[in-house]
């Protein structure tokens, strides 16, 4: 039974999910959700997430949602498939695990909604709060600059979750009038350019409408 994804390719939560998916060579089947019907909130998809939200995967009994415990899952449940997502246990992959979830995301994603999701979906950017979200990356990736002139990625030599669970946000980020937050620093721009060329994110990134 092939795997599936409930979510929509615009969605950067979904994306993480697909993301890992092709770097485990999985075979996969997305299935979108309508969300401007509501269909997130009826009661056959809160069956598979009562918090009626995407990404939601389905892999045979296993249903789970919230993306990082879905990159976690399929790294951990397929990881003698493709790439080894989790190939060592250390402190550094778990503290940027987080670093990513709890420093990095809440400002870029702030960005991304107002500069890019905003504008698609037909509502007026707030530049005030796009501002404010620019500032707090700014700071956090001065520590990813540093961070990453002594380490080839975040949790060291080697691609890891902790990489891939960054991507979707930074790949929307380029795509905006903000981009000169990657592109100006060169240890994490060198980053980016490493990880995208990953045929795997190639693969996620021409599904993306952007």
């Amino acid at each position: 039974m092939a795997i599936k994804v409930y979510g929509l390719t615009l969605s950067n939560n979904a994306l993480r999910a697909i993301a890992a998916l092709n770097e485990k060579e999985l075979e996969y089947e997305l299935c979108p959700v309508d969300l401007q019907s509501g269909a997130h909130k009826k009661p056959d998809f809160l069956a598979l997430n009562p918090f009626g939200q995407i990404p939601v995967v389905q892999d045979g009994d296993d249903v789970i949602f919230e993306s990082r415990a879905i990159t976690r899952y399929i790294a951990t449940k397929y990881k003698e498939s493709g790439a080894d997502l989790l190939p060592v246990s250390s402190a550094k992959l778990e503290t940027w695990l987080q670093v990513e979830s709890s420093q990095f995301y809440p400002a870029i994603s702030g960005i991304n909604f107002e500069l890019i999701i905003k504008p698609m979906l037909g509502m007026t950017t707030d530049m005030s709060n796009a501002e404010k979200h620019a500032e707090k990356l700014s700071a956090v990736l001065d520590v990813y600059e540093a961070h990453l002139a002594k380490n080839k990625h975040v949790a060291g030599d080697v691609f890891t979750l902790a990489d891939l669970n960054h991507m979707p946000e930074i790949y929307l980020l380029l795509k905006s009038p903000k981009a000169e937050l990657i592109t100006s620093r060169p240890h994490v721009k060198a980053w980016w350019v490493d990880i995208s060329a990953r045929p795997a994110w190639k693969k996620t990134a021409a599904s993306i409408p952007v």
